[in-house]
């Protein structure tokens, strides 16, 4: 099972990331704090403090278009705040 999906970088991500050595990731619904930080200190090699999950549910979204109205779902997700240990950083713009 793959456990991180992806890492989400955003502004607001980054100020977190820069104040509070907090990180965010896209992760498997199905996942658990225990198994998220195993997955980020292997792959990253930094040491965990404390995980944080949030469930996003999926909305219905619709927009006007010239075709007429449009409608969609954005999809759930699970999300995990990782805080790492003083003087660890996660570097993600380092393999571009």
């Amino acid at each position: 099972m793959k456990v991180i999906i992806k890492p989400i970088v955003t502004e607001k991500q980054n100020l977190q990331s820069e104040k509070y050595n907090r990180y965010g990731f896209l992760v498997a619904k199905d996942a658990n704090k225990l198994q998220i930080k195993k997955a980020v200190e292997e792959l990253y090699n930094v040491t965990v403090e404390s995980v944080n999950t949030v469930l996003t549910p999926g909305k219905n979204k619709s927009r006007f278009t010239k075709a007429g109205v449009v409608s969609g779902r954005i999809y759930s997700a699970k999300k995990a705040l990782v805080t790492l240990k003083q003087g660890d950083t996660i570097d993600f713009y380092s393999n571009i």
